[in-house]
């Protein structure tokens, strides 16, 4: 196993390129299953993630090329073999659940494993499973996989209302949804990017979709989609995670590709702890503005709220800051696995339930830690920057999961970081 070595260095400056949306491009794949046409993702992510997904449609007899070193994702699904997602690639991942809806929309039936993934929660998948429902298919679940058939003459258009906000259950309806016959409305449907660039993705392919973006989707299903060539938006995960290198060890970076719209509540936050975001014609431009950051509580919440998916990094940040701060996890129970990692490194927290409240220190320490999921991992790199002497940071597997390149793209603005094999 490889570990990444941190030693804090002082001030950043310079500009990192953000990559496509892992989440995004997760999503987009299994979108070729809807079209006996070729489907074109460009702007793709180059992540341990993105692999597994390649495997897995390939797996089903789909073709998957990886062009321009791995930035364009050329797919073609004219002549499947099989309907059935097996346990070895599916408990990878849990995105891989994302292939259930085109393939039963498409061919009637499908067999998908239940899958795995980070181990931040339950994150059940009964809610992909009662949209399935709504659109008139027959499931049962046996052996750990999912056993589902459409009516004769294909999934029926229906009405899906989402007890709680689902991002994955909004995008497995939405595909399932465009060949269904008839009218199909998601209800309290998720509002992410990555469920804009989805429905973009699938009208350019022939879909008819309205209000994707807002709480309340409407698919008009078609009898078959086409091909099309999309761009993979911008991981907005991503942007954010590296916006807090200079807010926790100071100077100016420069985030191409970066919109304040993808991280808008993340951006007042920052603004609140008293850090500079500026739109440049390439991106964002992040400055801490003068001493310590302030304080501030934080809530996740979905999207447009504050991303689960940048709090561990966003503590980070606030263990050197002025004051205490209060982190609310509303989105996934047992997210707060970096708490103790960062203790080991100085950090005052107190994790009660799904509530950790952090008192600033005036500065870290270098200490061996070990990342628990992907978000955490990043976060103890951060916290690293911002270390007196060297951080360790074991089990580094998690972050090639989501994030490509840290080392070069953080060498590249100054900071002092390698990865090594471990001892």
């Amino acid at each position: 196993m490889d570990q990444i070595i941190v030693t804090g260095n002082g001030p950043l400056s310079g500009q990192i390129p953000i990559a496509g949306a892992k989440n995004a491009c997760l999503t987009l794949m299994p979108a070729t299953l809807l079209s006996e046409e070729p489907l074109t993702l460009t702007n793709a992510p180059r992540l341990s993630d993105i692999r597994t997904m390649t495997t897995l449609l390939q797996s089903l007899g789909a073709e998957v090329q990886a062009l321009q070193d791995g930035q364009v994702l050329a797919m073609s699904s004219h002549d499947l073999t099989s309907t059935r997602a097996d346990y070895d690639i599916v408990r990878k991942m849990r995105a891989s659940i994302l292939v259930l809806g085109p393939l039963l929309a498409r061919f009637g039936h499908a067999e998908v494993s239940l899958p795995g993934g980070c181990a931040i929660g339950a994150r059940p998948v009964d809610l992909h499973l009662k949209a399935f429902e709504a659109m008139g298919a027959e499931l049962d679940l046996r052996d750990g996989y999912v056993h589902a058939k459409a009516p004769a003459g294909g999934l029926k258009g229906g009405i899906v209302e989402f007890p709680f906000v689902s991002v994955g259950a909004t995008e497995n309806a939405l595909m399932a949804a465009t060949l269904a016959k008839g009218t199909t409305v998601l209800k309290n449907a998720a509002r992410e990017p990555e469920i804009v660039d989805l429905a973009q993705c699938l009208r350019k392919m022939g879909a008819q979709i309205d209000g994707e973006g807002t709480s309340e989707i409407t698919i008009q299903g078609v009898d078959r989609l086409g091909g099309a060539t999309h761009r993979v938006v911008t991981d907005r995960i991503e942007l954010g995670t590296y916006m807090l290198a200079p807010a926790i060890c100071g100077g100016e970076v420069e985030c191409l590709g970066g919109r304040i719209d993808l991280v808008a509540a993340f951006c007042e936050k920052l603004d609140a702890a008293g850090i500079s975001v500026e739109e440049t014609p390439s991106g964002l431009k992040v400055a801490r503005k003068n001493g310590r950051v302030s304080a501030v509580d934080v809530t996740t919440e979905p999207f447009p709220g504050f991303p689960t998916d940048l709090q561990a990094q966003m503590m980070a940040l606030l263990c050197t800051a002025e004051g205490t701060s209060v982190l609310e996890e509303k989105i996934f129970e047992n997210r707060f696995m970096h708490a103790p990692e960062l203790a080991r490194m100085g950090a005052k927290i107190e994790v009660h339930g799904g509530t950790a409240r952090v008192t600033g220190v005036e500065k870290l320490r270098g200490a061996p830690v070990m990342a628990t999921d992907l978000r955490a991992s990043v976060s103890l790199i951060l916290a690293g920057l911002a270390a007196e002497g060297e951080t360790i940071v074991s089990r580094v597997y998690h972050l090639d999961r989501g994030y490509e390149h840290v080392v070069r793209k953080l060498s590249s603005v100054g900071a002092k970081i390698e990865r090594v094999k471990e001892q």
